[in-house]
């Protein structure tokens, strides 16, 4: 499906009737990283899903303009405008989660749970921040290609590439799917990010923290500290996942979020 949102044409999954729950993918993938968790949670009857390719990524344009996570956050309320939704639980793990976060900032009224997988709250260190620069001159430079081989030892735990290399195959697809403006735009977009760990304290929705115990990117210490603080909220580790525990460790992954939504919604 696609809707015209903020200017661009924004490629998205709509399925399922009942309480809105939308996915928010990671950083340099697509929509379609949550096909399973979708299809499996559709067989509830209680949910309504919706997962988004965010600008430059999987089928949705780019325009040109830089993608901050502030613009995501408007992509994202303003697509829950087209579809009727005044309230939904968003689901987002790595760079998804830096956009739920945006959202929480500037529409907290809307979010009526969070799901923050393989994330993390704070901002971009000066180190971080030049090396998304150099992600996105490379992608600029050399194409989706070269990202996918800078990306994917970081992206997934050494049990992933030596047990399931087909799931390696499969984000290495995806990848290949986002456009170099797309994954240059939103690198600086990440760069540029808030440091939401202030509004931690304020969350007052069921939340859901989940991360994979090989996760480099947004290792387990970080993400048991910043759950902890953000009021009765749930953290649960993935054993044998890295950062896209969604992907690595799928039954995992599922069977957690589907007990947070089940329990509390």
């Amino acid at each position: 499906m696609r809707a015209r949102i903020n200017q661009v044409d924004i490629a998205y999954d709509d399925h399922g009737i009942g309480l809105p729950v939308i996915f928010l993918h990671a950083f340099p993938l697509n929509r379609n990283m949550w096909a399973n968790v979708t299809a499996a949670l559709l067989q509830e009857q209680r949910f309504r899903l919706v997962a988004p390719d965010w600008r430059g990524f999987g089928e949705s344009e780019i325009d040109g303009e830089q993608v901050t996570m502030e613009l995501l956050a408007d992509d994202v309320a303003a697509l829950m405008d087209a579809l009727g939704m005044q309230q939904a639980v968003l689901c987002g793990l790595s760079m998804g989660g830096y956009a739920a976060f945006a959202f929480l900032r500037k529409y907290p009224e809307r979010v009526g749970g969070l799901i923050l997988a393989d994330t993390r709250p704070g901002a971009d260190t000066p180190e971080a921040r030049a090396n998304r620069e150099n992600v996105a001159q490379l992608a600029e430079q050399k194409g989706s290609e070269a990202i996918a081989d800078l990306q994917l030892p970081k992206l997934i735990s050494d049990y992933t590439r030596q047990h399931h290399p087909e799931v390696e195959a499969r984000i290495r697809h995806m990848i290949y799917a986002a456009t170099p403006a797309g994954i240059a735009a939103a690198s600086r977009g990440m760069a540029l990010r808030l440091d939401s760990t202030d509004l931690l304290a304020g969350i007052t929705c069921p939340t859901l923290v989940v991360v994979g115990e090989q996760d480099g990117l947004t290792p387990p210490d970080v993400a048991r500290e910043y759950a902890a603080k953000i009021p009765g909220a749930s953290f649960v580790t993935i054993l044998q996942a890295g950062h896209l525990s969604n992907l690595e460790q799928p039954e995992a992954f599922l069977r957690i979020i589907r007990e947070f939504l089940l329990t509390h919604f």
